[in-house]
């Protein structure tokens, strides 16, 4: 399965992680543009000079690590389509582009799913995305997040539960399921 993750679910650290992790372990392919992978940074820079740095490492850390990911997007194919919000096109131009199953948003309102059927697409929030691969593989989900896990408590040297952490991150009833096993 091929998911366009949206430029809202790369630049949250955790979410990024827990997305790239489980892709990394064989769940789903993910895809994004360049345009995509901008504003990403954009977002961060907004935190300042150590947020655009950090973002821009980061950033090529994702195309080294991800080479294939990366979808070009014809002009053509974004002049065709229509969304409510036009600064959202890019993102369905490159799930078409890239032969996506989902796009991957916390943006649902942004993306009707009639519009989106008549491309072969669907929809899922990242919580909503990562719970279902869990229930359908629970390995890979359970191996990312508790390297993720580790890796918040090293950095932020706080004693983080995996249920908060997730919670924080936007990623609430995967949290919870992955604490109460179900």
């Amino acid at each position: 399965m091929k998911a366009l993750l949206d430029a809202c679910v790369i630049y949250p650290t955790v979410m990024r992680q827990m997305l790239l992790g489980v892709a990394a372990r064989g769940a789903f392919t993910p895809l994004w543009s360049a345009r995509i992978v901008a504003e990403w940074q954009h977002a961060a820079a907004r935190l300042g000079p150590d947020g655009a740095a950090q973002a821009a490492a980061e950033a090529v850390l994702l195309r080294r690590d991800w080479p294939a990911a990366e979808v070009a997007v014809p002009p053509a194919l974004e002049a065709r389509l229509w969304l409510p919000d036009p600064s959202d096109i890019h993102v369905l131009a490159a799930a078409v582009a890239g032969s996506a199953d989902l796009i991957v948003t916390l943006n649902a309102r942004d993306f009707p799913r009639g519009v989106l059927a008549e491309e072969g697409l669907s929809l899922a929030s990242p919580d909503a995305f990562i719970l279902g691969l869990w229930k359908a593989a629970p390995a890979p989900v359970e191996e990312t997040a508790r390297v993720v896990l580790a890796e918040a408590r090293r950095l932020s040297d706080e004693d983080w539960t995996l249920r908060a952490l997730l919670k924080k991150a936007r990623l609430p009833r995967l949290g919870k399921a992955l604490e109460s096993g179900r």
